[in-house]
């Protein structure tokens, strides 16, 4: 099923959510400088990415949500969907959660807390990253009317292109 989003014939999600994601994997590299080298610029960087990241991520799941209402119910393609987008609003409760952490500190400092809701926050990024190339890349959700809304975790022996020609 292709995207019901689109932008000049391309997916409006998949476009949109490379902001958030680098922003958030940026402020967490921040946050590493600035345990590394205690310097002050680092955690105000951290603290005005993530909060932007933050806000990319919510406009990215409006569009994200607004594909998987076009998925066929009672598909495989439609539980991935709901656990990638259940995922990254957890993600991105993490990263809120964090930045508010920081804003009640002085000069945006970082507590044990506000990292741990980072650090916490970019490996649920790591897996809800990955069932979204799984809708992607091995159902074909967004990419093809003819998508294999069915087809096997890519995980599993069978080859993606062979699951997808078959229908499975």
């Amino acid at each position: 099923m292709e995207s019901r989003a689109k932008a000049m014939g391309h997916s409006v999600h998949p476009i949109l959510i490379v902001f958030p994601l680098g922003l958030l994997i940026t402020a967490v590299i921040f946050d590493i400088l600035h345990l590394i080298t205690s310097r002050t610029g680092f955690q105000i960087s951290a603290a005005y990415t993530m909060g932007i990241g933050v806000l990319g991520g919510l406009l990215a799941g409006v569009f994200g949500f607004t594909d998987w209402l076009g998925i066929p119910s009672g598909t495989r393609a439609k539980r991935i969907g709901a656990v990638h987008g259940l995922g990254n609003v957890v993600v991105l409760a993490l990263f809120a959660a964090s930045w508010f952490l920081r804003l009640a500190a002085v000069n945006w400092d970082t507590h044990a807390p506000a990292l741990i809701c980072s650090f916490v926050g970019i490996v649920l990024i790591g897996v809800t990253g990955w069932l979204g190339g799984e809708l992607v890349e091995r159902l074909g959700v967004g990419v093809s009317d003819g998508a294999g809304v069915n087809a096997p975790n890519s995980l599993s022996r069978r080859s993606g292109s062979r699951a997808r020609t078959r229908g499975a």
